[in-house]
C-alpha cells in the first residue's frame, strides 16, 4: 500500500468515528430531552413519569362513613391518574393492632407511596419509621402523625374551627340561652375529636355564657356501641335543651332515639352519613359539620402520584383540606354530591383545582 493510500484511509476511519460519536450524543441529548417534555421535571429524566405505580391507603375501619369516604377520595385520585395499582386496606372494624398489621404488610409492597389514617396513631410510630427508612413516601391523613416519626406531610382539616362551625350552627337555632347541652365524644382519646369539642365548647362560652354544658362524655363509635350510649345518655338528662356529637355516628344515632321515645331536642354533629345527611333535609338534625373527608384521601393520594410522575418531593407540612356547613341551606345539594362517586367527584373538581393551585400549607405544628 502506497504511503498516500494509508494516509487516505486513516482519514476515513477517523471521520467515520468522529460521525459516530457525534450520533451517540445527539441521540443522549434527543432522549434526555424526550424525558424531560414526559415527566415535566426539572433537570431531566423521570424514571417514574410513565410506570405502573404500586400504592396503598390504610385506613381505621371498612364499616365506618368517614374512613370510607377517605378511601373513595384515594381511589377517585388513582383512577384519575389511570397507570395506578391502589390496595385500599382496613380492618373491619376498628382494630389498632390489626390495622398496623395491614399497613406494614402494604408498605412492603406498595413501594411508590402509602397514605395512612388511623384513631390508634401511638401505635404507628416503629411501623411509619420503618416505612420510611426504607425510602417508602409515606403521607398521614386525618389523624397527625405521632411524635417520633418522620412522616412529614399531613393532610386533614382544621378540628378546631369544625367545632367552631357546628357551635356557631347551634347557636343560630336560638335555643334556651340558659338551657342544658349534653356533649358527645365517640372516641375520647383521639386528639383531633378533642380539638373539634375544644372549638365547639369555644363558641358556646363566647355566646351562650349562661348555657350548662355538660361532658363530653364518652359516646362510643361503633354503630351499636354509639346509639346504646347516646341511649343512655339521653335518658339520664331529660331537661337537656340539646345533645351535639362530634363523631361520624352520633349524627345517625340521635334522630333515631328521638323518634323512639318521643323527645324534642336539638341535635347536631360532625361527617356525612347518609342517615344523618337525610336527617338535615327531615330536620331532625340542625347541622352537620362535615370534615370533607373525600377531599383528605384524594389529595393525600394526588400528592403521592404526582411526585413519583414528577420525581419532585412530596410537599411537606399540614395540608388543611377543609371543612363545610351542612344545614337546610346547601343539605340539597350535598344529598346530589354523596350518590356516586362520578357525583363526589363532579362536585370537589372546583375545591381540587383551587387547593391545588395555591396549595394551602403550613407547618405540621399548626395543624388544629
Amino acid at each position: 500500500m502506497s504511503r498516500a493510500a494509508g494516509t487516505r484511509r486513516r482519514r476515513t476511519v477517523a471521520a467515520g468515528a468522529l460521525s459516530m460519536a457525534s450520533l451517540l450524543v445527539m441521540s443522549a441529548c434527543s432522549s434526555s430531552d424526550s424525558g424531560s417534555s414526559q415527566s415535566g421535571a426539572a433537570g431531566g429524566s423521570c424514571g417514574t413519569a410513565d410506570k405502573k405505580l404500586n400504592m396503598a391507603f390504610v385506613y381505621a375501619d371498612t364499616t365506618q362513613n368517614p374512613f370510607q369516604e377517605m378511601a373513595l377520595g384515594a381511589k377517585a385520585a388513582a383512577d384519575d391518574d389511570g397507570n395506578v395499582k391502589l390496595q385500599l386496606s382496613a380492618p373491619t372494624g376498628i382494630d389498632g393492632p390489626k390495622e398496623v398489621s395491614l399497613f406494614q404488610a402494604v408498605a412492603r409492597t406498595a413501594t411508590d407511596g402509602v397514605a395512612y389514617e388511623t384513631v390508634t396513631p401511638d401505635l404507628f410510630v416503629r411501623p411509619l419509621n420503618s416505612a420510611t427508612d426504607a425510602d417508602v413516601p409515606v403521607i398521614a391523613v386525618d389523624a397527625a402523625p405521632p411524635p417520633g416519626t418522620k412522616v412529614k406531610t399531613f393532610v386533614a382539616n382544621s378540628n378546631t374551627k369544625l367545632g367552631e362551625l357546628l357551635g356557631d350552627a347551634y347557636v343560630a337555632q336560638h335555643p334556651k340561652a340558659d338551657g342544658q347541652i349534653v356533649l358527645g365524644n365517640d372516641i375520647p382519646s383521639l386528639q383531633l375529636l378533642v380539638q373539634r369539642l375544644d372549638g365547639l365548647q369555644s363558641v358556646l362560652r363566647a355566646k351562650l355564657p349562661n348555657a350548662k354544658v355538660v361532658g363530653p362524655l364518652d359516646s362510643k363509635s361503633s354503630p351499636t356501641d354509639n346509639f346504646n350510649a347516646w341511649k343512655s345518655i339521653v335518658q339520664a338528662h331529660p331537661d337537656a335543651t340539646a345533645f351535639i356529637g362530634v363523631g361520624g355516628q352520633d349524627g345517625v344515632s340521635l334522630p333515631l332515639i328521638g323518634k323512639q321515645t318521643g323527645r324534642s331536642y336539638l341535635a347536631g354533629s360532625a361527617d356525612l352519613p347518609p342517615e344523618a345527611v337525610q336527617a338535615v333535609k327531615d330536620g331532625k338534625i340542625f347541622a352537620l359539620s362535615s370534615p370533607e373527608h373525600w377531599m383528605k384521601g384524594y389529595i393525600a393520594m394526588h400528592l403521592l402520584i404526582q411526585a413519583k410522575r414528577t420525581c419532585k418531593p412530596v410537599p411537606e407540612g399540614w395540608w388543611n383540606s377543609g371543612n363545610l356547613l351542612v344545614d337546610k341551606s346547601n343539605v340539597d345539594s350535598i344529598l346530589a354530591r354523596q350518590k356516586s362517586p362520578e357525583s363526589r367527584r363532579a362536585w370537589f373538581k372546583k375545591e381540587i383545582d383551587k387547593q391545588l393551585a395555591d396549595p394551602p400549607l403550613a407547618p405540621l405544628g399548626k395543624a388544629d
